[in-house]
């Protein structure tokens, strides 16, 4: 058998599916029943919800294999943590702390009465916290160096602050650095404190004999203090953690699901009115309320099966319905609109065999791309995102299973009653024609089962018309695609310009609800305590002869040039090389010596024991050692990006040693180097998919790569006009834009299908075809979808309202293109081959 351009798959399947609507239509109730038996009994897998759980920060959301980590086990196998020597820089996890920031109010000082006083009240409180039956406090729990807790600055300025020196302040030997615990300092010549606007205060745990259960009991009385803290009338406090932004994450995971039912009830709402029919017999009312319902049994039916399993439910994986919701109710109003279209005389299952082979087709050719690039993104770096596409690839696959047995069953059990013209209501038998001897109520209420008598198919409704009759005619004159054209390049124009000036970057505490306090404490923080950011390891990862002066003063040139960089303040700055040598020159000893360099290390170690821990010494050698730099004005996430790729530059252009740099949160950071390589692999695989699932489907090449060139024109433009509406690329919403581009799939490829299938014989007339099949239900997918995630902009998660914000973005501009651009399109482009095709034929009956 010959295949016809390359349609040798789509039309056997198209058979296929004739055939299944036929048996669907005539044993609709197997096909109704089975679905719920199964949802039921897979639904029992929300038992163990709370179980499967895992919004663990680290694990969760940053790249498994980020390098970082990496430099992370380096740390903690070369520098082991001293407990006994707490020293804030040189941990390698976050630990156990808690912190607040005072701001002053009433332009007061905060460091001078009447605002320090209530500083100072409120330090009282919290040393006064007592847990295991009043046993343990603060001073019993609290990280020690020196065999004394670490205390917070309030000791500092007991005197006049104007003694107290900004950014560092010398107190005999030894040097505070004030940068993280002060904000809105204002100095004088002398860099002495004239006044300050806010105080940060830390309170570290760590002790040895402390265990994680204790620490977290007094963390949660803190939290208590702080919380129900309402007397201190001179200064705004704010608190914080170690623990507070996972517990918030963790309180909130199935926050999503209210939204959701919401959701649901918009759609099921809006769909219902788009269904509504003034006939009594061909009202479509209860056939959208289960088409609504069948995509809640999809989403019950995956996610339970997935948490019997065992796959991780992340807060992430809350998206997922949403999405799941636009795309059944797009498939319900392509099949009520090809049912529509069908005979009203034929019998039920000749119906849905003509429903099936038409509309089937085509959803299929969309749940094929959306699984396989979701089955895909299982790969991902993101742990997050591999839960995400796991948990919407298999609802995908259920909506669709559902779709084709569940609807479609009740959609036959509707074409039964309308056949027997029955009330949408009541059931009962109706008569079709106005009965002169009733009151005009019953022939309103009783009355229906009319249809097109020319066409034999139901009559279409004003919306329908509308595109059929002046939207599409109206499309395809010259002058109107002229305008189309250029509206299309000046949409590329805007969208081009705009993906230059997308911000990249996530801060974590967005996860955290809008008024949490892990919210407003780090609102305060990037407002008064961004002047200086985390104090940074450098790391000397090698065996190196720090007694070799030529080799030394290459790797001090390395120091200098981090030093150099605009986001480093080159006066503070650690370094026990540094110290070490100017110990030798006061003691007149000769350090370029190996065995006098190493004799002595052990002496000034005993004097000064924090440098102990930055210097790995084996034997005779040093097989690694560390210094710290002070980063600056890191007040944002593109500063973080910038900062975190110059560190990386100038760790790699140093020749004289192999350099490492650590920071905790560089954990975090990680992200940002595979954000934007990890978006653009997704956008090219779903665009890459999607050529070939079009190619085997869409019995035309050039559609098929249009469909595919749209997907790349929708996500330059969501990318683009992301800027407009302050929505950053970062892990987040890099999991919903790639979501969002993959279901702009469904117009094109929709509008692209029945164009090529139409018998139209031009292709002005083909466009318009498909306009009339397919213009009002993508208007009708496209508006309840976004109805519904509207909902979701009312939300106090940066995540829910991103979620929206994108998914508008995408369903506005793949409206825009399945109804507007592909349209015109295809009529441009499929002219030459066309043409060419009339010619060999007019040849070939020569």
């Amino acid at each position: 058998m010959s295949c016809r351009r390359s349609d040798c798959l789509e039309k056997p399947l198209s058979s296929l599916f004739g055939k299944l609507g036929s048996l669907v239509g005539s044993r609709p109730l197997f096909f109704f029943v089975i679905p719920i038996l199964l949802t039921a009994a897979l639904g029992g897998g929300f038992a163990f919800l709370r179980d499967r759980e895992d919004n663990d920060l680290e694990r969760q959301f940053t790249p498994r294999k980020g390098p970082s980590k990496t430099t992370r086990a380096f740390v903690r196998e070369n520098f082991p943590y001293n407990h006994s020597m707490f020293s804030e820089d040189r941990l390698y996890d976050i630990g156990d702390f808690a912190s607040l920031i005072a701001v002053s109010r009433f332009d007061l000082d905060v460091l001078r009465d009447p605002a320090f006083e209530d500083v100072v009240s409120l330090n009282d409180e919290i040393l006064k916290i007592r847990v295991q039956n009043g046993t343990l406090g603060f001073n019993e729990l609290c990280a020690k160096a020196n065999g004394e807790c670490v205390s917070n600055i309030l000791g500092i300025f007991q005197s006049d602050p104007a003694d107290v020196t900004y950014p560092v302040y010398k107190n005999g030997s030894d040097s505070v650095f004030l940068g993280p615990a002060l904000g809105g300092v204002i100095v004088d010549a002398n860099s002495s404190i004239k006044s300050a606007q806010a105080i940060k205060l830390f309170y570290y745990l760590g002790n040895k004999k402390t265990t994680a259960d204790v620490s977290k009991l007094w963390l949660r009385g803190f939290k208590e203090v702080l919380s129900a803290e309402t007397d201190l009338k001179n200064v705004d406090v704010s608190y914080y953690t170690s623990k507070s932004k996972q517990e918030e994450i963790d309180l909130h995971t199935t926050d999503g699901f209210p939204l959701f039912l919401i959701t649901y009830a918009c759609a099921i709402t809006f769909s219902v009115i788009s269904c509504m029919r003034l006939d009594n017999v061909r009202n479509k009312v209860w056939v959208a309320v289960f088409g609504v319902l069948s995509s809640g049994l999809a989403v019950v039916s995956s996610f339970g099966l997935l948490l019997y399993i065992g796959v991780p439910f992340v807060i992430t994986v809350a998206n997922s319905p949403f999405l799941i919701l636009g795309i059944g109710l797009n498939n319900m109003f392509i099949m009520v609109s090809d049912w529509q279209r069908t005979h009203v005389k034929d019998p039920v299952g000749t119906r849905m065999a003509h429903v099936y082979k038409e509309a089937i087709m085509s959803i299929t050719i969309t749940a094929a791309t959306d699984v396989l690039k979701f089955s895909i993104g299982v790969t991902s770096d993101f742990p997050s995102v591999q839960s995400f596409c796991l948990y919407t690839s298999t609802s995908i696959v259920f909506s669709y299973v559902y779709t084709i047995t569940f609807f479609g069953a009740f959609l036959a059990l509707n074409g039964r009653r309308e056949a027997g013209n029955r009330h949408w209501l009541t059931c009962m038998k109706i008569p079709s024609d106005s009965v002169d001897d009733r009151v005009e109520m019953y022939n309103i209420c009783c009355v229906g089962g009319g249809y097109d008598e020319n066409t034999g198919a139901e009559k279409k409704q004003p919306a329908s018309n509308f595109f059929k009759d002046y939207y599409g005619p109206f499309l395809i004159k010259p002058q109107v695609k002229a305008a189309v054209i250029l509206l299309y390049l000046g949409y590329l124009a805007a969208s081009i310009y705009g993906c230059f000036h997308v911000q990249q970057g996530i801060d974590l505490y967005d996860l955290a609800a809008d008024e949490s306090h892990v919210t407003r404490f780090n609102r305060k923080d990037r407002q008064y305590f961004s002047d200086f950011g985390p104090a940074v390891m450098v790391i000397v990862s090698e065996e190196f002869p720090y007694w070799d002066a030529t080799k030394r003063r290459q790797l001090q040139g390395c120091m200098e040039d981090f030093k150099r960089l605009q986001f480093v303040d080159d006066n503070i700055y650690t370094s026990w090389l540094d110290s070490y040598l100017s110990y030798g020159r006061e003691r007149h000893l000769n350090l370029d010596v190996k065995e006098v360099f190493l004799k002595n290390l052990p002496t000034f170690f005993d004097l000064y024991p924090f440098f102990k821990q930055d210097v790995n010494l084996t034997g005779d050698s040093i097989h690694a050692s560390r210094f710290f730099i002070q980063t600056i004005d890191i007040a944002n996430a593109s500063m973080e990006i910038q900062m975190l790729g110059g560190l990386k530059t100038a760790a790699e252009g140093c020749h004289a040693a192999s350099l490492l740099i650590f920071n905790r949160k560089f954990i975090f950071y990680d992200q940002y180097g595979v954000v934007v390589k990890s978006t653009i692999k997704n956008v090219g695989v779903i665009m890459a998919v999607m050529l070939v699932v079009s190619l085997l489907l869409i019995p035309n090449p050039l559609c098929s790569l249009l469909v595919t060139c749209s997907i790349g024109s929708v996500t330059a433009g969501v990318t683009g006009f992301m800027t407009l509406w302050d929505i950053t690329l970062d892990s987040i919403s890099m999991i919903v834009f790639t979501v969002c581009i993959g279901f702009t799939v469904d117009f094109a490829a929709h509008v692209s299908y029945v164009f090529v299938s139409s018998k139209k014989a031009s292709l002005n007339d083909k466009a318009v075809d498909a306009l009339a099949s397919l213009g009002y239900p993508i208007l009708q997918g496209a508006s309840s979808t976004i109805l519904g995630v509207s909902v979701l902009s009312t939300s106090e998660f940066h995540t829910f309202r991103t979620f929206f914000k994108l998914f508008f973005l995408v369903m506005l501009f793949g409206m825009l293109h399945g109804l507007t651009f592909i349209p015109v399109l295809l009529t441009l482009f499929s002219c030459s081959l066309d043409k060419k095709k009339d010619k060999h034929l007019e040849i070939s009956k020569l």
